[in-house]
Order: structure tokens, then sequence, then C-alpha cells
């Protein structure tokens, strides 16, 4: 496959995506036995599958919760013990990604296909440190390339491989599939086993109806965490005078200065803001809204901030 020159916030190379393991540190994604990540405990129900493993039984502590009194050792020994738990190691965690033509689009520090290529990297690198099985897909116009989860750096490389290769060839004069998402939610579904996480990396545009209810089935045996991806002229247009836009022989004007126009056009990227809400609020799954305007790890320690209890 022939690869396009690789150019700052317009193309992501391997390298780069590599080089993403040294930002690991600057965002806590996962727990680890001193810190717990705020995403843990987002998804109001039940994990599939085992959650945690038991760790070991020590003295009870005040705070501790009075659920997890291990009775036996404390009628033994007369003193209240609790038991305490750790998170189960090498679950499963797909990293769905999509490379298609409409994120080849950016007017902040970098193209939204390239974002999402970052990130996927990012969570991929944290989720190896965490001992965690990684695999992933990565979809685009016409090819789904899928990476099947295991405990190895070398299917993390795999992956990132793919991605690299699937954005280099950006941009695409081929049309997009009607529905590539909601096809590679329904492979996900075929693959993947009840407990494993699914990280979603799409387009904000991307969600409709029928890949909204891929979302809700695959919702039902895995868990899911949403990061719709964005840039500041999705949601608003500039009052920049007449613009003119063409694709593949069809061309588009619209006249900025038109106050009606650019109030519908900014109700639009709110109401798909709105139904990403809605839909998570409805799962119960954490939704981590990225935008091309700011630094990617800034914006996902912002979120976990946001999450965490305020005491």
């Amino acid at each position: 496959m022939y690869a396009l020159p690789t150019q700052p916030g317009i193309h992501a190379n391997l390298a780069e995506l590599i080089e993403m393991r040294h930002r690991v540190r600057e965002v806590q994604l996962f727990s680890t036995p001193a810190q717990r990540s705020p995403l843990i405990g987002l998804h109001h129900s039940k994990l599939r599958g085992r959650g945690v493993d038991f760790d070991q039984v020590r003295v009870y502590q005040a705070g501790d919760d009075v659920r997890s009194i291990d009775w036996r050792v404390t009628a033994r020994t007369q003193e209240p013990h609790t038991k305490l738990f750790h998170e189960e190691r090498e679950r499963p965690i797909y990293i769905l990604v999509e490379q298609s033509q409409r994120l080849f689009f950016g007017s902040g520090l970098l193209l939204k296909s390239v974002l999402a290529a970052h990130a996927a990297a990012l969570i991929g690198w944290a989720a190896l440190g965490h001992n965690d099985r990684i695999g992933g897909l990565v979809f685009g116009n016409h090819e789904h390339h899928e990476i099947k989860p295991r405990r190895s750096k070398q299917s993390l490389l795999q992956l990132l491989n793919r991605l690299a290769r699937a954005n280099q060839a950006l941009p695409c004069d081929q049309p997009a599939d009607r529905d590539s998402f909601g096809l590679a939610l329904r492979r996900a579904r075929e693959v993947l086993r009840p407990g494993s996480l699914v990280v979603i990396l799409c387009d904000e545009r991307t969600l409709g109806d029928s890949s909204e209810q891929q979302l809700m089935l695959l919702a039902r045996h895995t868990d899911l965490l949403l990061l719709p991806l964005a840039d500041p002229l999705d949601h608003a247009l500039p009052a920049a005078g007449l613009l003119r836009f063409s694709e593949r022989g069809a061309r588009l004007e619209l006249d900025t200065h038109d106050a009606e126009l650019r109030q519908a056009y900014r109700a639009q990227g709110e109401a798909r803001q709105a139904r990403w809400q809605r839909l998570a609020q409805k799962l119960g799954v954490p939704l981590l809204p990225l935008n091309t305007q700011s630094d990617l790890v800034e914006q996902l320690r912002d979120h976990l901030n946001a999450q965490r209890p305020r005491k």
C-alpha cells in the first residue's frame, strides 16, 4: 500500500502512535493498586462476568464498606475483618476506531482522523500497561481490519499498524458505505465475549438510527466507553461570507452572513450532542467527547476529573 508522506496533524504514522505510550502516565485511564480510575463504577449496571478478584482479608478500618466484612474471620478472631478486592486482570478491551472520509477534516490542532488514531493508541498503551487483552477493529469507507484481543505488545502493534495505514490512505475518492459504523458494531457483537470493554472512537456525525440500535444491543453483554469526535466547525459556522464546497462533482454554496442559516446549523450540532448524551444516559455508560481544538490528554484529564466524586 502506498503511504502518503506524514504531515503533523494531517496524517498519523506508526512511529507517532508508538510514541503515544509516553503520554500514558499523564492521565489515569485505568486503576492501579494505589489509585482507582474514576471510570470504574460509572457503568450503572453490573459488569458482566467477574468484575473483581478477591485479594486479601485485613483488619477493618474506618471508612471500609461494611458489606465487605468477612464474618467468618471476624467471628474466629473476635475482631472485625474486611475483604479486599482488586480488579480482574486480562480483561478483553476492544478498540473500535473509525478512519473514514468524514473524519478527514479539522480546523483545530489536527484532523479528526488523526485525533481518533492518537486516542486509540493512548488507550491501547494504557490498557496494555494494565495487563489487559488488547484488540480492535479499524473501519473506514469500505474496509474493516480486525485484530483479535490478546495480551501482547505484538497485538497492539498490529492494531496500530492497521490504524496508521488506514489513516494515511485518507482522503479516499470512493463514497463511504451507508452504515459502515453499524457493520463494525455488528461484528463486535459477533466476536466479543461477555464482560469485554468496547471503546468507541467515531465521528460525532456517525450515530444514526441503525448504529444506535447496534450500540444498545452491544451494551447488553459488554461495557462501553463512548468517545465521539468533533471539530468546532461541526457545531458553529463563522460569519465568513460566501463559502463554497465541492465533493465528487457536487457543489454547495453557503452564505454564512445569514443569521438564520448559522442558527439552524448550530441547532443541528447541538442535536447531535444531545443524542449522544441521551444514549449514554440510557445505557449508563461513560461519554467522553473529544474535539480537535484541545490537547487530547488534557481533554481526557478534564473528563476524568469531572467524574471524580466531590468531597
